[in-house]
């Protein structure tokens, strides 16, 4: 799989381990091991050495070992990535101090023997066992290494640290370990004589390495003597202690491949902090340091932030200083100014995953005289009221939550954000508050399931896929220094719909129990719904992490919620899932598990471990004594700690007496009562304490014992266990009892129920609901609850349920409770909260009128009163509280008489539903009573708001008690966001209002808003009212409006809907927000949870804004504006009802059909089956008949009229009236004069194109086509063919012969002609016949048509121009392109260097078939250049290039000049022109006489030949040659002698040339003769 970016960089250094040949740096390592620092066991010293050390240390070994690099590098090329994994695994184990042998199998060590009589412990396979020598045994040492091997900055680093490391390996593991050279010996000793001062049992460990023997002597001068020893050992030592190290290879190559198979990603752990940064406060100038410790692998890196901005250290120079050292993390602050006053972040990340951890940091700024000695100083004599906050500022935080989630319900596989905006007072800039998530009690943190956002006011976790395992108690806490707010709500989670109706859900809660090298024991929770029948099993199914190969864990279905899963592979990770099977089929798997890798917990608390300091080059070794082999005692405390009736897991402890060497374990059954032992495991030996065994016969008894074994033998067995009886150990618990339910919220009740009796391992109860008398069961919810009470969520207000409970835990689902009572879901009533903001509205001389507010939380129901207590206060000391009011006050503002003038009072209200009488409200200011004389009037009070949008809301309030000394003429309305500060007030309208409420728009959503009003009169204006709000702006789900109908009568009304009433809820209708309940001119009928107000008249008189408000809900409410506009609007629609029309999709429109019919239609939006239609003509009704065919298809609104025939007196108008119910409507279209004349035209066209088409015709008439070999190709496509259907050519009225026969099957009809020219113009002409009519189609192909076709087939043919290129001849260079073929219409033009070619003898163009060329005669430099040719087709150019100049030109140019040397050559060169014959028979005796034309330039020389060989001229044969030109050949006198083959050979400087001829010279007597044996032998043969 693929790792993260900063580890694969450090993959390259498993060539180190390969390499055989790294003993040579041995020396040169322990060279450098010298300079190291010591680091031991439990020290404190790190390495002083500087990273430039380290890296020429590096570049040095590099430079040794580099022969050996290169050597390995082509063998192990292809297994790269192999080795890099291996390299990995071993990097990864030395960096966490592992020793050689803890990356092996566990106690896998050996010794080294003179008679070895043990076989090493192997990590393959039996096959792979039988290739490594089986006479000698691997001398294993046991050793730790401390090594930190991190994120270093170079590859170079890495390569030293792991080369050192083999070299310290190899060392410990071979020869050199035992007997060594002098140099290697002397090293050593002196490497051990400095270790002795630091530790003894060190230095004892360095000598046991040394030498074999036992003792080795404290004096140096044993040096001589062991190298003597050396010297002299025997041939076979010798040759043993080779093998040693060729089984030592093996065994480094076996690891390897083992380590190989590891999984990397499951050895990683996330950063974690040890110690986290914690908070200061500090004074101006003063420096200041954070810490914090980090653990993780790889090492995380830290990055440290200034409220959310990353520290750049080089932008501020001296200001920052961060330091990183083993584990320990520091920001230092120098000189702190009152700016750097901030949250700081530290964030440590790997590839697991990122961690942060916050600190405050507070400077104060000392406001007196600074004296900045004493501050340098750290004198601590500060004043007192210096004394600050955790964070400085504040001495308490308020808290609070807005916009808050509620119960949320989501169902598997969607997503779900659950969020609510955070408001802190006071507000500290530079701070944010510490933000935590948890489901159930149990902190969230960040996953690939879930994650968490802060924004900076609003908190928000997000589940990016839903399962069950979400759902839960979901809560937010928000910790802001010593003091936080946390808030809480319930998350369901649906099963997703099955695939398989009836299909089990999917499990959930898929973890490890239990894991080792053998097995992985899965744990799982069994769903909630079993799909209507019980569920049979389950099955697991595993999937090798890194892949996507999923694979089946069991054959048949496992019935209990645990499973242990064998047939891993060591090393290697592993994610589960589980699936539910019923007899309907197989459900959803369950979400997958965490990874899981198949090792012993103590394996993996060795590779999870790590070092707090780096590794400093020392290696701790100890020597295991030599001994003989030893076989291993028996196991001990063997016992069952499973049993089911799918299997059984035994767990035992190794035994005492082992030897030196790894063991492993043969189990062993028996049934109860014999002695007949069975080993379970022969083919695989066990290798933990730990096993499990199947196929145990369900009922029986048996007993179970375990051997130990090594390469010395098996060992005794251990004690048999008792018996155990295969079945399920853990029973299903019973089931709940006693079922109560209690009314909770309006759409939620709580559940209690008493829980299961001897249950054991509950895992938790699953509760379900139903409808009273539905019989249907749907889950309350899918992940089990401990405990014995749960709140279940989603039911319907007022609807009756009833509840059942069952038990489950790993064996199964208990028996369902009995049912619970039935309830009816509504709020359960309490009394209400205290009201609040307790206000004095006006002051007389003995009384006083008090307002307040509403509690928060009414109880479930109305209050019906308030009650005032009040009580005197002098002094400072309030006296005894007194009741101001015997009956309950219904409103919110109460009049106090018989009070004392001047006195100071205290008020507290309390308010009362039926439940009782609430607590009462926090104690009031105090306030004198006294009459008031201010002018103003006082503060408006019961400020309300509703219909709270996303944009705007409506505020209504209550005019002041106090109006003045004048009426109050007015309000004023002010706005200002919740946070916001006082000064930040602003008016919401310039001019006084007269109304008691206000539509306030322009609101931004998800803003908090707090309001006030001021009333105005003459006087001026008054107190501000107390405070409404805060409200969020926002609209909230299910949100309805109210909206207006008109009925078919016309009757005009508003409606409105709410979804959230309660039994107690009402509908309250007002008329610019006073009540119509006695209105004349309107009607109110509510029903359910629907209400409608009818106008009885609507007129001007109603005019306004009309609201409805529903009571005793959370301010549902909405309202609908009448203008002037919306009156005529909705007075124009109810007169359209009245007076109804039908409404016309289309209008009525004629066209002409396929046979010269002609169709009137035209199509309504919509008719009833009552509808009727009337055809008119000319002011006359016509009807259905020969003529007219009428029909209506009611379902589209379709009316149709056909016409067979357009006819003369068919002129005129056409209508249909329509009528359905009280609508009419009609649709007219006119056909008189030059509209009716075409009209019946295409009529009968129409009806002549389809006599046309009943016999064979043209679907597609005659066209041309250019093909892409530039032939021209006509075609059309015909239709309605038969066998018998000719087709035939014509141009120009002469048929054209077809060779080939017209197959019809597709219906084209093909003429194909090839190379297209003038001479093909004409008159094309395609006949169609049969002997049901004939059909013809003509194609021009002249004039203008013709150029048409001649210019597409140019353009093809320039187009097929292939690239020019350049040919050399004897008499120049030639410039050349191909096309497909050459005609005369393609005009073609050559220009040189942008100039047209001016052609001459010299230069001259031409096409030779389909070549078309440029011929350049003697060319010269002036030639040289870019050359075009372009091809015009008529229209458009197309042109080829070449450029003629650099190495093209030069190299034509050479190829000419050869060209032309051997034209001239062949030209000049001498030839024998004629005169010679072939063969020449001549009678003894006679003269032969020839002569012969010879030619060159210069005259050739003439020679004779004779049987190839020189002829002289003689007296018998004489030879001439005259005038350079003719040469003679005499025979004076043949004779047989002068027979033989002749050659006239010519040549000049250019050449020679042989002309050959044979002379035959014959005997008339001897051809006689010859003539007459010839005859006997035919004679002879004819008898």
């Amino acid at each position: 799989m693929s790792l993260p970016f900063y580890q694969r960089s450090h993959q390259h250094y498993d060539f180190s381990y390969r390499n055989k040949d790294l003993r040579t740096t041995v020396s040169h390592y322990q060279h450098e091991k010298k300079r190291s620092a010591i680091y031991t066991q439990g020290s404190t010293a790190y390495s002083s050495r500087s990273s430039a050390a380290h890296r020429q240390e590096a570049e040095a070994f590099r430079q040794a070992s580099a022969a050996s690099f290169q050597q390995q590098a082509s063998q192990y090329a292809l297994s790269s990535d192999v080795s890099r994994k291996a390299a990995s695994a071993f990097d990864y184990g030395s960096s966490h101090g592992l020793t050689d042998s803890s990356l092996l199998l566990d106690d896998y060590s050996s010794k080294l023997s003179p008679k070895p009589k043990r076989a090493k412990h192997s990590l393959l396979s039996g096959e792979e066992k039988e290739n490594l020598p089986s006479d000698y045994m691997v001398p294993i040492f046991s050793g730790r290494q401390k090594h930190v091997s991190g994120i270093t900055d170079t590859e170079e680093e890495r390569i030293k640290e792991a080369a050192a490391y083999i070299a310290q390996r190899n060392l410990l593991a071979t020869e050199e370990g035992i007997t060594t050279s002098k140099q290697s010996t002397a090293s050593k000793q002196s490497t051990a004589s400095k270790q002795s001062m630091t530790s003894k049992q060190s230095t004892a460990s360095r000598q046991s390495m040394a030498s074999k023997q036992s003792v080795v002597s404290k004096q140096a001068t044993s040096t001589l003597q062991q190298e003597e020893t050396f010297e002299k050992k025997s041939r076979k030592v010798a040759i043993r202690e080779k093998a040693e190290r060729l089984s030592l290879r093996k065994t480094l190559e076996e690891t390897e491949a083992y380590h190989a198979k590891l999984n990397e990603d499951h050895l990683l752990h996330a950063p974690e902090f040890i110690i986290k940064p914690r908070s200061h406060t500090v004074w101006e100038k003063e420096n200041v340091k954070l810490h914090c410790s980090i653990a993780g692998w790889p090492e995380p890196r830290v990055t440290w932030y200034k409220n959310q901005v990353p520290i750049n250290v080089h932008a501020n120079p001296g200001k920052y200083i961060i330091e990183s050292r083993y584990g320990m993390h520091t920001l230092e602050i120098n000189a702190c100014d009152f700016e750097d006053t901030a949250q700081y972040r530290a964030s440590a990340m790997n590839v697991k995953g990122e961690l942060s951890a916050y600190a405050s940091v507070v400077v104060k700024r000392y406001k007196g005289e600074f004296d900045e000695t004493r501050f340098h100083a750290g004198v601590s004599t500060m004043p007192l009221s210096f004394a600050v906050t955790p964070y400085g500022y504040a001495s308490k935080f308020e808290i609070h939550f807005d916009d808050k989630f509620d119960v949320s319900f989501g169902r598997e596989g969607e997503t779900m954000s659950l969020g609510c905006r955070v408001v802190i007072t006071p507000e500290i800039k530079h701070f944010q508050p510490e933000i935590q998530w948890y489901r159930n009690g149990v902190p969230l943190s960040p996953s690939k399931w879930v994650q968490t956002l802060w924004s900076g006011e609003r908190a928000t976790l997000t589940f990016s896929h839903l399962n069950k395992e979400d759902e839960g108690l979901y809560t937010i806490r928000v910790r802001m220094g010593e003091y936080y707010e946390q808030y809480s709500a319930y998350v369901f989670v649906r099963d997703a719909d099955a695939e398989i109706e009836g299909a089990p859900a999917a499990p959930l809660d898929v973890k490890c129990l239990e894991a080792n090298k053998d097995y992985i024991i899965i744990s799982w929770k069994q769903p909630a719904v079993d799909g209507g029948s019980p569920i049979l099993g389950y099955f697991i199914d595993k999937c090798e992490v890194g892949t996507d190969n999923w694979s089946q864990c069991n054959d048949t279905p496992v019935k209990f919620a645990r499973f242990p899963v064998t047939g891993l592979i060591e090393g290697r990770s592993y994610i589960f899932r589980v699936r539910a099977v019923n007899k309907t089929g197989i459900g959803f798997p369950s979400r997958v598990s965490e990874p899981v890798a198949a090792l012993d917990p103590a394996e993996k608390a060795r590779l999870k471990s790590r070092p707090s300091a780096p590794w400093t080059g020392q290696i701790i070794v100890t020597e295991e004594e030599p001994s003989e082999g030893i076989v291993p005692g028996p196991p001990t405390d063997l016992s069952v700690t499973e049993a089911t009736r799918s299997y059984v897991v035994l767990s035992w402890k190794p035994p005492r007496q082992r030897g030196h060497e790894g063991i492993m374990y043969f189990v062993e059954k028996c049934e109860a009562g014999t002695e007949n032992w069975q080993r379970v495991n022969t083919e695989l030996p066990v290798k933990s304490p730990r096993f499990a065994l199947f196929d145990l016969a369900e009922g029986k008894s048996y007993c179970f014992r375990v051997r130990c074994s090594n390469s010395a033998g098996v060992g005794e067995p251990s004690d048999a266990t008792e018996v155990t009886v295969v079945g399920d150990k853990l029973d299903i618990p019973k089931a709940p009892g006693k079922i109560i339910p209690s009314r909770n919220t309006d759409t939620s009740v709580v559940v209690s129920w008493e829980e299961s009796t001897d249950a054991k391992e509950l895992v938790g109860y699953y509760i379900e609901a139903s409808v009273a008398g539905s019989g249907k069961w749907e889950p309350c919810n899918n992940n089990p609850v401990k405990g014995s009470r749960f709140t279940c969520h989603g039911l319907v207000t007022g609807q009756s349920y009833i509840f059942r409970v069952r038990a489950v835990n790993a064996a199964g689902l208990s028996e369902y409770s009995q049912d619970s009572e039935a309830i009816e879901v509504k709020a359960a009533i309490a009394p209400p909260s205290p009201p609040h903001d307790i206000t004095c509205l006006e002051s007389f001389r003995d009384s006083m009128v008090l307002g307040w507010k509403q509690p928060d939380k009414i109880g479930g129901a109305e209050i019906t009163g308030y009650y005032v207590n009040y009580r005197e206060v002098i002094d400072g000391v309030p006296g005894k509280w007194r009741e101001a009011n015997v009956k309950a006050v219904s409103e919110e503002a109460y009049k106090i008489s018989n009070l004392k003038e001047n006195m100071v009072y205290q008020f507290q209200v309390a308010a009362m539903n039926m439940a009782g009488l609430g607590v009462p409200s926090a104690v009031s200011e105090c306030f004198k009573c006294e009459e008031w004389t201010i002018a103003v009037p006082g503060p408006p009070h019961s400020l309300k708001c509703s219909e709270v949008r996303k944009d705007s809301l409506v505020l209504q309030w209550k005019p002041p008690v106090h109006s003045g000394r004048t009426p109050v003429t007015g309000y004023f309305v002010d706005l200002k966001e919740a946070k916001a500060k006082e000064d930040q007030w602003r008016g919401l309208n310039e001019a006084a209002i007269k109304n008691v409420y206000l539509k306030v728009r322009g609101l931004k959503e998800g803003v908090s808003y707090v309001f006030r009003v001021r009333a105005i009169n003459q006087a001026g204006v008054g107190k501000p009212s107390d405070l409404a709000g805060p409200v969020v702006a926002e609209t909230r789900p299910g949100t309805k409006e109210v909206v207006v109908n008109v009925d078919d009568d016309g009757v005009i009304s508003l409606n409105f809907e709410c979804d959230q009433m309660t039994p107690k809820s009402e509908f309250t209708w007002s008329k610019d927000y006073v009540s119509t309940e006695d209105s004349p001119r309107l009607e109110v009928e509510s029903k359910g949870n629907k209400t409608k107000m009818t106008f009885k008249d609507l007129g001007m008189d109603d005019l306004g804004l009309y609201s409805c408000d529903v009571t005793d809900t959370d301010g549902i409410a909405s309202s609908y504006l009448i203008d002037e506009e919306e009156l005529k609007r909705l007075l124009a629609l109810s007169h359209e009802h009245k007076f109804p029309t039908v409404p016309v999709k289309s209008e009525l429109a004629v066209e002409i059909l396929e046979k010269g019919q002609v169709r009137f239609w035209m199509q309504a939006e919509k008719l009833s089956g009552n509808a009727k239609v009337n055809y008119i003509f000319n002011e006359k009704e016509i009807f259905e008949g020969p003529k007219y065919k009428m029909h209506i298809d009611r379902n589209t609104g379709i009316i149709e009229m056909f016409m067979e025939k357009l006819q003369d007196e068919d002129e005129g108008t056409y209508t249909f009236q329509l009528q359905d119910g009280k609508a009419t409507n009609h649709s007219t279209v006119v056909l008189i004069g030059d509209v009716f004349k075409k009209l019946q035209k295409e009529a009968e066209f129409q009806r002549q194109e389809w006599i046309r088409k009943q016999g064979p015709h043209f679907a597609e008439y005659l066209s041309w086509e250019v093909t892409g070999e530039c032939n021209v190709l006509l075609k059309c496509k015909v239709a309605n063919i038969k066998k018998e259907t000719h087709i035939v050519w014509y141009k120009d009225e002469r048929e054209i012969s077809v060779d080939e026969k017209h197959d019809f099957k597709d219906g084209i009809c093909t003429l194909l002609i090839t190379e297209f020219s003038k001479k093909d113009a004409g008159i094309y002409e395609v006949i169609l016949k049969d002997d049901r009519g004939k059909d013809k189609s003509r194609l021009k192909l002249v004039d203008e048509a013709f150029k048409e076709l001649m210019t597409e087939v140019c353009k093809k043919i320039a187009l097929s121009a292939t690239d020019l290129k350049i040919q050399s001849t004897a008499e120049g260079i030639r410039l050349y392109s191909f096309v497909t073929y050459y005609v005369e219409d393609l005009k073609v033009n050559w220009s040189h260097n942008g100039a047209a070619i001016r052609y001459s003898d010299r230069v001259k163009t031409g096409v030779t078939g389909e070549q078309i060329w440029l011929q350049i005669n003697e060319p010269t430099p002036n030639d040289k250049g870019k050359y075009v040719m372009e091809l015009f087709d008529g229209k458009t150019g197309h042109q080829k290039t070449v450029d003629l100049s650099g190495q093209a030109y030069e190299e034509a140019y050479a190829e000419f000049q050869r060209l032309k040397q051997a034209a001239i050559a062949e030209k000049n060169r001498a030839r024998v022109l004629g005169g010679l014959p072939d063969v020449v028979t001549i009678q003894e005796g006679k003269a032969l006489n020839l002569t012969c034309n010879v030619w060159g330039d210069p005259p050739p020389e003439v020679s004779w030949l004779k049987n190839e060989k020189a002829l002289a001229s003689d007296d018998h044969c004489n030879l001439k040659f005259e005038a350079g030109k003719t040469a003679y050949f005499t025979i004076n006198g043949v004779s047989t002698a002068d027979s033989g083959k002749y050659g006239l050979v010519v040549k000049n400087k250019y050449g020679s040339e042989t002309s050959d001829f044979t002379v035959s010279v014959f005997i008339p007597e001897e051809e006689a003769r010859m003539a007459a044996l010839e005859a006997q032998k035919g004679g002879k043969k004819a008898k």
